[in-house]
């Protein structure tokens, strides 16, 4: 086996990326100036006499990310625009100025409690670029603002499962190109906030690299270093207010992480992707889109391709003028989580036996991966790359989907697997397919069968199997 083969596999997520890892799918909430401007990116010099929702409620907010099965939520804290949705100590550019709340009001707060409240994670989004402060270009003396308002951010709120950071890089209003602190901005999340993964351009998690909700039929999670490197990250960001871009996605960065692509890196890390879109056209509320809320049927499949496909799903709602997310929105998204949960509710293998045909020994036996525990796992013996699991449904059942999650704890192994059902004595081909990671889901049509056999023909090392489900679609 080659050397960079074993290194590959050996590469682990932090314990903040497992954390990541499992939350699956959340929020995206964009709510600024921009929403009562109808404009998709601020100028900076909006009057903050505009902010003014009259029927702001984090509660429904958080509500409607619940009914979807989301499990946090990360606030626009500060768009590109600067305004600051918290009474921040470093700029007038704030709804301290405006007259929503009187001018006392935090919105930061009130969704962080929200979220707390509701038993969901926080999370927030700040824009390194500001087309409001004046010292954007001055390198020095703004990333001293900009550290000095994420300290604020990082603070006052409480944890904070993620810090989202926009690639998007511009002018500021003296007509300098701002140079980004990027590694001083790290280390001080790592102390305030250690439990907090640090997002796009970010080491902790990677941009899927589109916003059209495509995802990679491979989605590797061990990929070269090269891949966090922020000033690639920042060419291929949105660089102008373009309704276009959202649609765009380039298929020649479909393969990170194949042997071809691993063997000449001089470095691999954890860097699992995120799929980001929005349920609107726009990213921020425009009345003229109340009717082209995306179906459910296309959520739907963007949930599967993302969280089925080894990659977490990020889901942006625009809160209107009122402050609140529309009735549209929040139907869609009340239909979406009762799908998923109908879908994903009963797995068929709650009385299923499994047999495999190598194990490493007695504490890696296949039966773990039916035991609902994700610290248990099977694994053949090291070397073993190969190998068939025989499930025994223990009668005949019907089915049309088989959720795989590999141990990522010790890092993600499989290649390629094979699946097939009994019929008689003949094996029937049910689907194929190449990476699993924390988790694939395997969809095809309806079976009705007792045995479901899994062949994994290619892995790196050795392979893990942490848990194999099976359900039926209503």
């Amino acid at each position: 086996m080659e050397k960079t083969i074993k290194e590959a596999a050996r590469v682990k997520p932090s314990d903040r990326q497992l954390a990541w890892h499992e939350m699956e799918f959340y929020g995206f909430i964009h709510f600024t100036v921009n929403t009562f401007t109808n404009r998709e990116w601020g100028l900076g010099n909006e009057d903050p006499a505009l902010f003014d929702p009259s029927e702001l409620n984090a509660d429904q907010w958080v509500e409607v990310c619940k009914s979807a099965g989301m499990k946090g939520l990360i606030l626009t804290c500060k768009h590109h625009d600067g305004f600051c949705l918290w009474p921040s100590r470093y700029t007038e550019h704030s709804v301290k100025n405006s007259p929503w709340r009187e001018g006392k009001g935090d919105l930061v707060k009130e969704v962080a409690d929200a979220c707390r409240s509701a038993g969901i994670r926080f999370g927030i989004y700040l824009s390194p670029w500001d087309l409001h402060e004046p010292t954007y270009g001055d390198s020095i003396t703004y990333n001293s603002f900009f550290m000095n308002q994420l300290r604020e951010l990082l603070t006052d709120y409480g944890d904070i499962f993620c810090v989202w950071f926009d690639g998007a890089c511009g002018e500021g209003p003296n007509g300098k190109r701002q140079v980004y602190d990027w590694e001083s901005y790290y280390l001080l999340i790592r102390v305030l906030q250690p439990g907090a993964v640090i997002s796009v351009c970010g080491p902790d998690v990677r941009w899927c690299g589109n916003e059209a909700g495509h995802t990679r039929n491979s989605e590797w999670s061990v990929v070269p270093a090269a891949l966090q490197d922020n000033e690639k990250i920042q060419e291929k960001s949105q660089q102008e207010d373009d309704g276009e871009f959202a649609k765009r996605y380039d298929s020649q960065d479909d393969d990170l992480g194949s042997r071809e692509v691993i063997r000449g890196a001089d470095k691999l890390v954890w860097y699992p992707a995120e799929v980001n879109t929005s349920i609107r056209p726009g990213w921020f509320y425009h009345p003229e889109e109340d009717d082209q809320v995306k179906p459910l049927d296309e959520l739907l499949e963007v949930y599967v391709r993302s969280v089925g496909g080894n990659a977490n799903f990020l889901l942006n709602l625009p809160p209107d003028k009122r402050g609140l997310i529309h009735e549209n929105d929040a139907r869609r998204m009340s239909e979406l989580g009762q799908t998923i949960m109908d879908t994903y509710r009963d797995n068929l293998c709650a009385e299923a036996v499994a047999v495999a045909s190598a194990q490493m020994d007695d504490r890696h036996d296949a039966n773990n991966i039916l035991d609902g525990n994700l610290d248990t796992y099977w694994c053949p013996p090291e070397g073993v790359e190969q190998a068939e699991i025989e499930i025994d449904l223990q009668e005949q059942k019907t089915f049309d989907r088989i959720v795989l999650m590999e141990q990522i704890r010790v890092g993600q192994r499989i290649e390629s697997f094979s699946l097939e059902w009994k019929d008689g004595d003949v094996w029937k081909p049910l689907d194929q397919g190449t990476v699993i990671g924390y988790k694939r889901i395997c969809r095809f049509g309806k079976v009705t069968a007792r045995y479901i056999k899994l062949t994994i023909t290619a892995s790196r090392w050795y392979p893990t199997l942490t848990s194999f489900q099976v359900f039926s679609s209503k």
